[in-house]
């Protein structure tokens, strides 16, 4: 059983086209070769370390495999015709088309994942990750986090 029919058949409820988030193929690519460079980082460091040391090994991993990559990335906000600087910054924009936020704490909380769904929305990318490196298995610190529509006007080209 597919997964829209699942989700039909678990709440009753279908979701409209609209709200359907299309991963475009390069980005899916990507994000398979980050994934493994976050398992390689996470596998000769472990837990324990901060935020920082993570984000600069990670970089030189994604700099070893080839993939551009940007780290403390300004994210501009626009608020009624005006540039507001603020200071946003992602860790880590993978080929101007993935992001990549870092943490490495004991647990991730609600703010966590709403914060890499704004970063995705005021950089109109369709995906990103939410990455805690302060667990045992890595596995369960890498959270998909998508950046579904609000409303029909919202939709990703």
């Amino acid at each position: 059983m597919n997964n829209e029919a699942t989700k039909k058949q678990s709440t009753g409820l279908q979701l409209p086209d609209w709200k359907r988030v299309h991963i475009p193929d390069g980005v899916g690519c990507l994000a398979t070769i980050v994934v493994d460079s976050v398992f390689s980082v996470h596998k000769e460091l472990g837990p324990g370390l901060l935020e920082s040391a993570y984000e600069a090994c990670l970089s030189r991993e994604l700099e070893l495999r080839g993939v551009k990559h940007q780290r403390q990335l300004l994210i501009p906000l626009a608020y009624k015709g005006i540039h507001v600087e603020i200071g946003y910054r992602a860790d880590l924009v993978v080929e101007e088309k993935l992001l990549l936020e870092l943490k490495a704490v004991d647990e991730l909380l609600p703010v966590h994942t709403a914060q890499v769904i704004t970063y995705l929305r005021l950089k109109k990318f369709p995906l990103g990750f939410l990455i805690n490196f302060n667990e045992v298995l890595i596995k369960h610190g890498i959270h998909r986090v998508l950046n579904v529509p609000r409303v029909p006007e919202e939709v990703l080209t």
